[in-house]
């Protein structure tokens, strides 16, 4: 979709408060749910868009150019939002009807989850739970136990479920100082003895869509991925903005404005290759899989890999472009005026995320040298 210059505009101007309440400013979550960006993934029968993953991948990015905050939560609303396609119908019209509502929440099992009547008792914590202040459902990834503590299955047959839980049921802590991303409130949570009815959960791995379509059926982890890595991509583009907007300042202890120097003039161009192949190559690795999707098939191993590659690909050449924009600029890039040193310390709090960390890249080369290699989470 195409999103409108005022939302973008909002999100920018809000950039700055967002960073010191370290959350999402109300005033652009609401902007965002009112204009059905948070709901790009949902199934078309529970009232989503249900748009192409490069239709969402492009909304993150043009978010993440006004406030990566801002976009990261785009992303992170957008991906959950993919479990609409396998709840029961009951709990996915329950959770994903609401036009305003959003979730979010880690899929890991962190917490410990036990089989009782109508349901699951769940207790642990949770790390990196962006935006789960401004949630309507919250999720969490759970281990299911036996009375020993061994692991054990719900009845219809979930080992490590994630579950969704009322706002009321969770407590946020406290935890989110950092360095970037700051406005994302990706703050630790927990739940004490939290009761989960029947069913309000699904199977991150391994789990068949109910409602098949190309959506539903596209891998959830590899979506995940190339949505991280296009909030690192709309953070390059900002940084290319934000030294074109310099090119025309002399900076202390030069006479000679920025574009009229050379070596600025080769990092600016460099940047704008590194954004423009990380996009070019994500884009066209998410085409050709949800293509095949489309004409019934389904995403095999080495295409899952790909796309994998091309989301920490991307995020890798993104930020190197920031970092050449960053240092472009100089000395003017550190001060709190400058939204470059928003962007730097942004993208490289993104890079860290799990989907996308240069760690990826051994199990995925792994892979291509024809080595034993476990696929299940890409």
């Amino acid at each position: 979709m195409i999103l409108p210059d005022s939302l973008l505009e909002l999100a920018d101007d809000r950039s700055a408060a967002g960073e010191q309440a370290r959350s999402l400013h109300p005033d652009v979550f609401r902007a965002l749910a009112e204009g059905g960006v948070l709901r790009g993934w949902v199934a078309e029968e529970f009232g989503g868009r249900a748009a192409t993953i490069v239709e969402v991948l492009a909304d993150i990015e043009a978010v993440s150019v006004a406030d990566g905050a801002a976009g990261w939560s785009v992303m992170i609303g957008n991906t959950t939002a993919l479990n609409s396609h396998r709840l029961p119908t009951e709990w996915a019209e329950l959770i994903y009807r609401d036009p305003l509502g959003c979730t979010g929440g880690f899929g890991m099992p962190a917490a410990i989850g036990t089989v009782v009547d109508g349901g699951i008792r769940v207790t642990g914590r949770w790390s990196w739970g962006s935006g789960t202040n401004h949630c309507t459902f919250i999720g969490g990834g759970v281990r299911i136990v036996d009375e020993a503590g061994e692991s054990a299955r719900t009845p219809d047959g979930a080992s490590t479920p994630f579950v969704y839980f009322d706002p009321d049921q969770i407590e946020l802590l406290d935890t989110w100082q950092v360095v970037g991303l700051k406005g994302t409130a990706s703050t630790d949570y927990s739940a004490a003895d939290a009761f989960v009815p029947s069913g309000r959960w699904t199977q991150l791995v391994g789990n068949e869509p109910l409602i098949d379509t190309t959506l539903g059926r596209f891998p959830f982890f590899s979506a995940l991925a190339c949505g991280v890595a296009a909030v690192t991509i709309g953070l390059g583009v900002r940084a290319i903005e934000e030294v074109i907007v310099l090119g025309e300042r002399k900076f202390a202890g030069s006479s000679t404005a920025l574009a009229n120097r050379a070596p600025a003039q080769a990092d600016l161009a460099m940047a704008i290759a590194n954004v423009g192949q990380a996009r070019s190559y994500l884009h066209d690795s998410v085409n050709r899989v949800w293509d095949q999707i489309a004409e019934g098939g389904e995403a095999a191993d080495d295409q899952r890999v790909e796309l994998r590659i091309a989301a920490a690909a991307a995020a890798q050449r993104s930020v190197e472009a920031v970092d050449l924009c960053y240092h472009a600029v100089g000395g003017a890039a550190i001060f709190e005026s400058s939204p470059l040193q928003r962007v730097f310390r942004d993208v490289h709090v993104a890079i860290t995320h799990g989907m996308i960390n240069p760690r990826i890249l051994e199990p995925l080369g792994r892979f291509h040298f024809g080595l034993p290699t476990n696929t299940q989470l890409f």
